[in-house]
């Protein structure tokens, strides 16, 4: 199995997370985002979303990290807790509205952050206007209070009293900001605790290795201004992200 996968990505670290905790051997294949190698000829020729993560297993590829994350623990269900992606059907369709909210929500509302952040002041050669980045941060805010509120609720994890996907999938979310210095756990002290539970259970030192990258956001924006590829591709991130 390869995993084409850039760890800055939260989706990709997701799936990066899950096969490593459970053990599942893959080939890590590096599609790094910074550089603009997804919309190279040859990643193209694999995936023409041109977006990561992407599996895949013999012959067979698949995109979208629910996707991949679900095609994981149910392949290697003989193997993989069941608590993962349970097989009662009431807590199932739990973790399946976290996943199924959670793209226009958590994940959309923290992306937009650390784009405005990162990706802005490359594309625009300015900070985001006060404006965008106070709108953005009241999404962020709100969705924050929906996980607290609708989903985690003062259960442990999210669906119970065990790991889900739905918790790592939204861990990996809202560690996105903080790349930035946005810190969405502040102040939110039973998120903390469910932060903590959450690392624990995936292994501490996996989950801060898996982080590293994206926590350098120094370097990370050095390598953006400095790569000439990236560069020629501002026509097209500016159309997609900031129009």
């Amino acid at each position: 199995m390869e995993l084409y996968l850039d760890l800055v990505s939260p989706p990709c670290r997701s799936v990066y997370l899950l096969a490593r905790a459970l053990g599942i051997p893959f080939e890590f294949k590096l599609v790094e985002l910074s550089a603009g190698q997804q919309y190279t000829e040859e990643f193209g020729q694999l995936s023409v979303v041109r977006k990561v993560p992407v599996m895949k297993d013999g012959s067979f590829v698949l995109t979208e990290s629910t996707a991949i994350l679900l095609y994981l623990v149910q392949k290697c269900s003989a193997s993989v807790a069941d608590h993962w992606f349970p097989a009662d059907l009431q807590q199932r369709a739990r973790v399946n509205e976290y996943l199924s909210w959670q793209h226009l929500n958590l994940r959309a509302h923290c992306s937009k952050v650390f784009l405005l952040k990162t990706l802005y002041p490359f594309v625009m050669g300015s900070e985001a206007p006060k404006e965008k980045m106070d709108v953005a941060l009241e999404d962020m805010k709100q969705s924050l209070d929906l996980l607290e509120e609708k989903f985690l609720q003062d259960k442990p994890f999210i669906v119970s009293s065990e790991i889900s996907l739905a918790d790592l999938v939204a861990l990996v979310e809202i560690v996105q900001p903080l790349g930035t210095g946005v810190d969405g756990f502040e102040g939110r002290p039973k998120l903390m605790a469910w932060r903590d539970r959450v690392k624990k259970e995936l292994g501490e030192n996996l989950f801060d290795q898996t982080h590293e990258r994206l926590l350098d956001n120094k370097g990370l924006q050095q390598k953006m201004q400095s790569n000439s590829q990236l560069e020629k591709l501002k026509p097209i991130l500016l159309q997609k992200f900031f129009r």
